[in-house]
């Protein structure tokens, strides 16, 4: 089946988005925007042999080598604005030059991710029926992805590379979509290369290149065909990896320094939660072990003084020890996510449905390991966020879920900007997205049924509520004082209904879906 043709408004959707970014050059910016100034400057000014063990700053280089060897590049173009930024030692420079210049980085760095969202709009299946340009598969999925709330507050005022990073996988997505499969693996083994979150969709890749790629074909009754397996292709696939993997850590392997870059990217001793808890199950955990906890010192079944110090609830990244239900380590995190995503794996080697079973058992890969992994980031939800969008507007049950996942997600995020100069900025993007999405998915699907349930509609109206108490009634309350972090945990818990509920329903769908006679 041909390509979609992306017409000529594919250009003016994201000139528009490219300067709505510029407007936030002066924004607020977290953190992160500290980091990444600290990786240009270890990057330039510092031999390869010193990158992963540089620690003037408490920000150390903690992505794998292609990504360092990204801001190394960087580096070499941000000399020209400001060379003070590159300087190891001038620990939180925010110069007006180097907010320019990290903007701007990430502005034009987001050309890959237009790039990615131009081919998946190339992937997404016409509709029957003449349709106008506005109600198109592919100009809704255009605005879902250019547009996204997440994405746009998350680099361009919280400042990350995002956007850069998922446009390698959707671009590996849609290569997938377009059954060019030795493309698709070669660009996620960059990807994992360039920041090793993406670990979480590997088993979806793994299992969906071993079963459809190296099996060329299967028996009349849907087993596998052991004759057809051809290990050239195993092969193939394996060069890619190793290829990509020895470029990227070959290195660091020659010098001897494996198990630091190693120990930068898996510092388990952070603890269980972020500083601010994603809403996934152990926010859930965490809510039962401190409402527990309350219960037993006022029922006097428990010693207050003999309780665990709750510095969960401190915004502190570190680990602690529950009260009451047993604390979590991260051996269990492993557990519970391996077990989480055996099924939706299981079903992809059992039953593989083409290009679009591989997607759906990615999004749940994606959302299994922001469900049960350990010391989940909040942001990891848009991992799931994106992909989604895709199957949205050609599935009015997806369309459904993604309804209620991308507006508990997005929301989430928004303790992420917490300065009042942003707040009108980040409800208005958030507004916009929201009722944008809900319109266009209704006249996409429109006379298919309607796309939320009325206690889905309950719960996610439950959001104003919780938006307006932790926005606007909170900060004017003398809680704010004794209890800072109560929006947080407010924000989080309730969120995670919504993230798990999405979850179950993803996997309902999958387990449910019929073979269909035509694949891509």
């Amino acid at each position: 089946m041909a390509a979609p043709v992306v017409d000529g408004w594919f250009p003016a959707l994201a000139l528009g988005v490219s300067l709505l970014k510029c407007l936030f050059i002066n924004a607020y910016h977290s953190t992160d925007f500290e980091v990444h100034r600290n990786w240009l400057a270890i990057t330039h000014s510092l031999p390869v042999s010193r990158w992963y063990h540089e620690n003037t700053s408490e920000w150390t280089l903690d992505y794998p080598p292609l990504f360092a060897w990204f801001e190394f590049g960087l580096s070499h173009v941000a000399q020209h604005f400001d060379r003070n930024m590159l300087v190891v030692e001038n620990l939180n420079y925010d110069s007006p030059m180097t907010v320019l210049f990290q903007r701007l980085s990430v502005i034009f760095t987001d050309v890959v991710f237009i790039f990615a969202v131009r081919e998946c709009c190339r992937c997404v299946q016409k509709q029957k029926g003449s349709r106008d340009v506005l109600n198109r598969p592919s100009f809704v999925l255009a605005v879902l992805l250019l547009w996204n709330f997440g994405l746009l507050i998350v680099d361009h005022i919280h400042f990350q590379y995002n956007g850069f990073l998922f446009g390698f996988l959707l671009l590996s997505v849609a290569k997938h979509l377009q059954s060019q499969h030795l493309q698709g693996a070669l660009l996620f083994a960059v990807l994992l290369n360039l920041k090793h979150i993406y670990l979480y969709v590997a088993p979806a890749y793994g299992i969906y290149l071993l079963r459809s790629y190296c099996f060329t074909q299967d028996n009349k009754d849907g087993s596998i065909s052991w004759r057809s397996f051809s290990p050239l292709r195993l092969i193939a696939l394996g060069s890619i990896v190793t290829s990509v993997c020895a470029l990227s850590f070959g290195p660091f392997i020659a010098m001897g320094q494996l198990p630091q870059v190693l120990s930068r990217l898996f510092p388990f001793k952070r603890g269980l939660c972020h500083a601010y808890w994603a809403p996934n199950i152990w926010a859930l955990y965490n809510m039962l072990d401190k409402s527990l906890a309350i219960l037993g010192v006022r029922l006097k079944l428990l010693e207050e003084a003999g309780l665990p110090r709750a510095s969960m609830t401190g915004g502190l990244v570190q680990e602690f020890q529950h009260s009451v239900l047993p604390s979590v380590s991260p051996s269990i995190t492993l557990i519970c996510t391996l077990l989480s995503i055996l099924p939706a794996v299981a079903s992809i080697w059992r039953r593989p449905r083409g290009a679009r079973g591989f997607l759906r058992c990615l999004l749940l890969c994606a959302l299994a390991s922001f469900m049960f992994g350990w010391h989940v980031h909040e942001k990891a939800i848009l991992i799931a966020i994106l992909p989604l969008s895709i199957l949205a507007v050609e599935s009015r049950e997806d369309a459904g879920i993604f309804l209620v996942l991308s507006t508990t997600g997005h929301y989430s995020l928004f303790p992420l900007i917490f300065t009042p100069a942003e707040l009108p900025i980040k409800v208005g993007l958030m507004l916009m997205f929201v009722i944008y999405s809900f319109t266009a998915l209704r006249k996409l699907h429109s006379g298919q049924g309607t796309l939320l349930h009325p206690l889905e509609s309950v719960y996610l109206l439950g959001l104003v509520v919780v938006a307006i108490a932790c926005e606007i009634i909170f900060p004017l309350s003398p809680w704010q004082q004794k209890l800072p972090f109560l929006p947080l945990l407010l924000t989080s818990v309730y969120c995670s209904v919504g993230v798990c509920y999405s979850f179950l329903r993803l996997y309902v769908s999958l387990l449910r879906q019929e073979e269909k006679p035509k694949q891509l």
